[in-house]
């Protein structure tokens, strides 16, 4: 059964994000909010954590996960950005969107699409996901909660709690979620493609 915790949407308690993070540093699954929709997340290099996240979405290994960073500063450590690149995800960080780049030697290996060596990374706008990462110290290997048949992820923490009780280890909720995926954007070639739109205005990485 998932743990849950409910905490304030402005000033998350510190004692329930020290539990949560504890959780995660333990191997746990998590269920986090997010300003695109909810969000499961593990520490990095978890690889059972990865495949409870395919498990429960119905994954192949060609998925792209996220590597969620706590500032734009940190995303340097795990893709390569050039100065374009750098200049376009800076841009449009924090906010919904995920950006598909090159891996470096720091990104977690269990986590890159197999072919291209590549993984999503995102800054997400939402105080008490911020908050959490910042408890951790570190990214989350995570994926948007989309179940299979659906094209948005949850929103509620209470649906989320009921539905996946028994599949992940923790569930945190501040009532305050974005309702809407965020827009992907692959920008490994000569020119953005959007992969996937949600959230996050398209416009930016459009010719």
């Amino acid at each position: 059964m998932a743990r849950y915790f409910d905490v304030h949407p402005d000033n998350p308690q510190p004692r329930a994000l020290a539990q949560v993070a504890e959780i995660i540093r333990g191997g746990g699954l998590v269920a986090y909010p997010t300003d695109s929709g909810y969000a499961l997340g593990c520490s990095l290099g978890n690889r059972e954590g990865l495949e409870r996240i395919r498990a429960i979405r119905n994954l192949d290994h060609r998925h792209h996960f996220t590597l969620v960073c706590s500032e734009f500063a940190q995303l340097g450590a795990y893709v390569h950005m050039d100065n374009r690149v750098f200049r376009a995800v800076k841009a449009a960080t924090p906010g919904p969107y995920t950006f598909i780049l090159p891996a470096t030697r720091e990104a977690p290996k269990v986590m890159l699409h197999p072919r291209k060596r590549t993984v999503g990374v995102r800054v997400p706008e939402h105080t008490t996901a911020l908050a959490l990462l910042s408890e951790l110290g570190a990214p989350l290997m995570s994926s948007s909660l989309i179940l299979p048949g659906s094209d948005a992820p949850l929103t509620d923490g209470w649906t989320v709690k009921d539905t996946l009780d028994q599949v992940v280890d923790a569930v945190l909720d501040s009532g305050d979620c974005g309702t809407g995926a965020t827009t992907v954007v692959d920008l490994t070639g000569d020119e953005p493609e959007i992969v996937r739109l949600g959230a996050g205005d398209p416009a930016p990485f459009e010719a």
